[in-house]
């Protein structure tokens, strides 16, 4: 019978010339998880960096903390660390509310993506993330402003489609450019 094949990750070698194994980062239910420190814009960056503090997963937070929280996050510069925790909020949702908390998840992505100078993400996920909120817009729960956060979105998606002389756009500063959640 063979001997079973080793399917550790090899990222290093060791003296000899041996490959080292490196295990991988998981989390308390053993999913795969990246401990490298991040950029405010949730960049990688090397290990041993300092890094901005990384947003916990699946806080319990009432809706008003869920978006004061985000918005605090999009003021610092930050909208993918909001963009977790309107993803947490999302998922804990009524089904009625979770369209509505996944397109502002996406619109904060969209932010992060233009802040990366990355116009063809950014443009594509602030479109997804107005389709999204668009149907809450006659009657929106919270104090979120559906149609303020959809004219913002298309400006930005103009802003970063509209590159000088069809250059590339360059990135968009996040904070500068951030939305308002409530009216």
């Amino acid at each position: 019978m063979n001997a079973p094949e080793d399917h550790r990750q090899r990222t290093r070698y060791e003296e000899g010339g041996a490959p080292a194994s490196r295990s991988r980062d998981r989390d308390e239910q053993g999913r795969a998880r990246n401990a490298r420190p991040r950029d405010g814009l949730g960049r990688p960056l090397p290990y041993g960096s300092a890094g901005v503090a990384r947003q916990p997963e699946g806080v319990s937070r009432t809706p008003d903390e869920s978006l004061a929280e985000a918005q605090r996050l999009l003021d610092a510069g930050m909208p993918f660390h909001a963009h977790e925790v309107l993803e947490d909020a999302w998922k804990a949702a009524p089904e009625a509310e979770r369209e509505l908390w996944r397109g502002l998840a996406q619109l904060a992505v969209g932010l992060t993506h233009a802040a990366r100078g990355n116009a063809t993400g950014g443009a594509a996920l602030l479109g997804r993330g107005v389709a999204a909120i668009t149907p809450y817009a006659e009657a929106a729960p919270y104090g979120i402003d559906v149609g303020g956060l959809s004219a913002w979105a298309r400006g930005l998606i103009d802003r970063v489609a509209g590159a000088p002389e069809g250059g590339p756009a360059g990135p968009v500063p996040a904070a500068g450019a951030a939305p308002r959640l409530r009216g």
